[in-house]
């Protein structure tokens, strides 16, 4: 959390002796509490998340004097590091993110993130592999000796396309290249054959895969082989999921796949009426936030609060709930 001071130091006196009489107005922007929000690349349902959570806090700002700004960022990790450092006060992450960064585990190995906090849950996020038709991939395992571009460091789908790497005990000399593009930067090199392949966890419908196949020829690769089913097996914040058929072009059949879940999350340092403040914010206007983006249409509140989350709520976001019964105190 950011506050906006003034130096009062180099005034001279006549400027203090003016301040002594300041307006309710200027008192007020002294007080403003400004938090920013890490999200994702701008393709992606993340910065949407970001954006439309300081949407709707920002329509409140007259009441609770905090406002907010979500820029782009690399992603999960990078918002799990951000929030940690003090950059971020909070950040989107994958529900897989979220349980390695609290307990220590995969790229959090050893460093666990004990104030870590959770706030609410948001849209299924499955993995979605997309290939060039040209590529002759149609399986998960014809990746193997081809072009892929597996995310960029910090991002959500670089840490899950890991996992599914280990699965099948692949390394980076599996493939003829390997690339570690952004979101924003995959769909164009796809569509100019600067990769056969591209893995985004993300929801649907979604601006960048739609952005490739209309671009070039390319299909929903299914990942649903047995090494997918131990990943799900082994690890409770994966589960089997579905991309509808018709979303994108020249993709008329379901795609069986897995995903994760997006979270919203914080630390235990941020203060307690910011985060009240923010979840407020959302769930009181919820009907409006359901309409920001297609993937939210089918949210629960109650299921968002108390399903999906591996790190303890934070107090500021429990008060809120334990308000509406949507949890016990």
């Amino acid at each position: 959390m950011k506050r906006h001071a003034f130096s009062t130091a180099a005034f001279s006196g006549a400027l203090l002796a003016a301040a002594a009489f300041a307006s309710p107005a200027m008192a007020q922007e002294e007080d403003e509490q400004f938090i920013t929000i890490g999200t994702g690349g701008q393709t992606g349902v993340y910065y949407v998340v970001g954006q439309s959570v300081c949407r709707l806090v920002n329509r409140g700002s007259d009441g609770h004097n905090i406002r907010c700004n979500a820029p782009s960022t690399g992603g999960s990790v990078a918002n799990i590091n951000g929030i940690k450092s003090g950059e971020l006060d909070m950040g989107v992450v994958q529900s897989d993110v979220q349980y390695q960064a609290y307990n220590g585990e995969g790229t959090f190995d050893g460093e666990g993130f004990d104030d870590l906090r959770a706030i609410f849950r948001i849209h299924g996020e499955p993995l979605t592999l997309l290939a060039r038709q040209d590529s002759g991939i149609e399986t998960l395992d014809d990746l193997e000796g081809k072009r892929v571009n597996i995310g960029n460091p910090g991002s959500g789908q670089r840490n899950t396309m890991e996992v599914v790497m280990d699965a099948k005990g692949w390394d980076e000399d599996t493939f003829s290249m390997v690339s570690e593009l952004g979101a924003a930067e995959q769909a164009a090199a796809l569509s100019d054959n600067n990769i056969d392949a591209m893995v985004y966890v993300v929801g649907h419908p979604n601006g960048s895969i739609q952005e490739a196949t209309t671009t070039v020829d390319s299909r929903l690769i299914p990942m649903n082989d047995e090494d997918i089913q131990g990943i799900v097996d082994e690890y409770p914040y994966y589960s089997s999921s579905v991309i509808p058929g018709g979303l994108y072009k020249n993709n008329p059949d379901d795609v069986e796949t897995f995903g994760v879940a997006a979270t919203f999350v914080t630390s235990a340092d941020l203060d307690d009426d910011v985060v009240y403040e923010t979840v407020k914010a959302v769930f009181d206007d919820f009907d409006r936030f359901k309409q920001l983006h297609p993937a939210f249409e089918n949210l629960d509140a109650q299921d968002m609060v108390t399903q999906g989350l591996s790190a303890p709520l934070h107090d500021g976001a429990k008060r809120y709930y334990v308000e509406q019964g949507w949890i016990e105190e």
